[in-house]
Order: C-alpha cells, then sequence, then structure tokens
C-alpha cells in the first residue's frame, strides 16, 4: 500500500485472490456492494482510499436492517444479504470471467446517496456506474466503465445487431 493525500491507496496485488469488497453508485443514485472474490480487475476509484473504503463498510454494516433477506438464487446466496436487507444491492464476481458480477441480493427499497454521508458520497463520486442496479450480470472495468450483459451464457453484451 501507498499513501497518497493522506489516504492509503490498495494495489491491484494486494487483492488479487483474496476477497475484497468495494461499492458503487449506479446512474439512479444507489448503492451497491461488490465482492470481487480475488478478481482484481476493479475500478481504479474503489483503490484510492483504504480509509473510506472501510469508512463505508462501516457505515453501512452499522445501519438498521430494514426488510428481509431478498436473494433470488436461494442457497449460497443467503449467506451474502446483509448489505441487501439494510438497502444495498448486492453483486458477487463471476469465476473465470474478470470483471463480470451477478447479482446475488437485491432490495425492496433501495438505499439512495442521499442517505449516504457527504465525505462518502464524495468517494462515490467516481464510482458512478452508467447501469442500473438490479441487472442480473454486469461487466465493469478498471476504468469504471460497465454494462449490463445477458442473465447467462458466455457474458458477452448485444451490440444491438
Amino acid at each position: 500500500m501507498s499513501l497518497t493525500g493522506g489516504h492509503t491507496v490498495i494495489t491491484r496485488e494486494e487483492i488479487r485472490d483474496v476477497e475484497f469488497d468495494w461499492f458503487a453508485a449506479d446512474a439512479g443514485g444507489h448503492l451497491a456492494q461488490f465482492l470481487a472474490a480475488g478478481d482484481p480487475h476493479v475500478p481504479g476509484a474503489a483503490l484510492v482510499s483504504e480509509e473510506l473504503l472501510e469508512a463505508l463498510h462501516v457505515w453501512l454494516d452499522t445501519r438498521p436492517e430494514r426488510e428481509e433477506a431478498n436473494a433470488p438464487a436461494g442457497g449460497f446466496d443467503e449467506h451474502l444479504t446483509p448489505p441487501q436487507r439494510r438497502g444495498a444491492y448486492v453483486y458477487d464476481h463471476v469465476p473465470g470471467e474478470p470483471g463480470v458480477y451477478r447479482l446475488v441480493a437485491a432490495p425492496r427499497t433501495p438505499l439512495g446517496l442521499a442517505e449516504v454521508p457527504e465525505r462518502l458520497r464524495a468517494y462515490l463520486a467516481d464510482l458512478t456506474l452508467p447501469v442500473t442496479f438490479g441487472a442480473a450480470r454486469l461487466r465493469v472495468g478498471e476504468d469504471g466503465a460497465a454494462e449490463e450483459l445477458p442473465a447467462g451464457g458466455e457474458g458477452r453484451a448485444s451490440r444491438g445487431e
């Protein structure tokens, strides 16, 4: 880790092959927690401050639960619902597909960015993805580009052909 501007920068080497969770907002101003599961292909903006990332984790983890679990696939995904029960979408990395995530839990009443403290909203400003959370699969690039993918298959987006 290196220290830049008073913040500890996380390196891709540090998150390779270890669990690393990061957050983003969508075009509608909703929050999601992404479980990278060892995939280092996360947006660079997610790595700029270990301190702000941890503060966002703590803020979400200490909010009261507002709804019951909603993991569409059930089973194993049930244990991934705590952020969803507090209003955040939850996406889990798809093994073998760099930057691809599947929706594992969706809040019935999504948390809005207006509810997030200002200093954490500022951190999320560069982590606002041009998608709508709730899509079954997303591809997210290291540059912060993102796209919705078909629910199954090869993980390729339609080009409208």
